[in-house]
């Protein structure tokens, strides 16, 4: 179907479900995600729509609540599932072994307000399932933050005050993966070697995301849109928002990872998503360490010792089922990229 049939055929596709088209460059693929195409899982599913190796995927997503808290009075208790994703994509050429780059070329927030809350049982200084006490559960409790695009700010107001503050807008994904190895279906609650909720401040425009095909085609995910979060995510969401997305999907065909990767023109990132917090660390510096070994040539012992040196680690999130954190050097330390 062409962007440019009749509108009358359009108006015939959007009525029979969510649509599927190609721009007319040939290398733009659009779809539209709705709260009855989203998926919950990370897994080996069909496919609802197929890109080549370099094509541009243009779509939207919900926010972590399918977009249904929209007023005073809503509650999380309304959404019909949490972090409702797009996809799977399907990108041809994808084999196991081979390395999926994600290119982030454009993320707006496609919205006038997001949503913060406090849900019971879920947090990082409340108790949880994995973190137990007698005493009572916080109580759930929901903020809406108006958004003001022209200014590129969200607007946080006290609920037991007068007080608000305005909070500069970096929209990324909070979800963004592919299928997981063996057949496994994976919650979209949970970040691991897949990607998945790995709430990702990394995960931005300007940034390049890698991830390890483990089926075929890569079966690509992305959703739960963030406009703004502190480290940690410590209450259990960040400012919660549906987007509109353009990336780019591409195949690095023999090139072998092992957890996901970020790179930008300034420095190369990578994930480690367990827990406790010190196997998160562990695996993100180990992996850096790889990685210079592998495309710098640098030995890894001489990797380990200037990253003790000059390398970073942020907090990304501390509340879902693994922890994240993203270790990073800059480029400006490393001596030129292996041809």
């Amino acid at each position: 179907m062409k962007l440019r049939n009749s509108v009358l055929g359009l108006l015939g596709l959007l009525l029979a479900g969510p649509a599927v088209v190609r721009g007319q460059t040939g290398n733009v693929v659009h779809y539209t995600t709705t709260i009855d195409n989203v998926k919950y899982l990370f897994a080996t599913v069909e496919p609802v729509a197929r890109l080549k190796s370099g094509d541009i995927l243009d779509t939207n997503t919900l926010d972590c609540f399918g977009n249904a808290l929209k007023k005073p009075g809503d509650t999380p208790g309304m959404s019909k599932g949490d972090n409702p994703l797009a996809g799977p994509f399907f990108v041809e050429g994808a084999e196991p072994g081979d390395t999926l780059a994600v290119k982030i070329l454009d993320l707006q927030v496609d919205g006038d307000t997001g949503v913060g809350a406090l849900s019971p049982g879920f947090g990082a200084i409340n108790a949880t399932n994995y973190t137990p006490m007698l005493h009572s559960p916080l109580p759930e409790r929901v903020w809406f933050y108006p958004i003001d695009r022209a200014a590129n700010v969200a607007i946080f107001k006290a609920l037991d005050s007068d007080f608000s503050v305005k909070i500069p807008m970096h929209p990324f994904f909070g979800c963004i993966g592919v299928a997981p190895v063996n057949g496994e279906a994976r919650s979209s609650i949970v970040p691991a070697e897949f990607g998945g909720n790995l709430d990702s401040p990394e995960a931005s425009v300007g940034n390049t995301v890698y991830f390890p095909v483990n089926v075929r085609g890569g079966l690509f995910y992305i959703g739960d849109g963030h406009a703004a979060m502190g480290d940690g995510e410590i209450a259990g969401t960040a400012i919660e928002v549906p987007l509109k997305a353009r990336v780019q999907l591409s195949v690095i065909k023999g090139r072998t990872i092992a957890w996901p990767q970020f790179e930008n023109d300034n420095a190369i990132m990578t994930v480690g998503a367990y827990r406790p917090l010190d196997d998160a660390v562990r695996i993100a510096f180990t992996e850096l360490v790889h990685w210079i070994h592998k495309d710098y040539g640098m030995s890894e012992l001489d990797a380990y010792e200037l990253l003790s040196k000059v390398g970073r680690v942020h907090l990304n999130e501390m509340v879902d089922p693994n922890y994240v954190v993203v270790a990073s050097i800059e480029k400006k330390y490393l001596p030129a990229k292996k041809k």
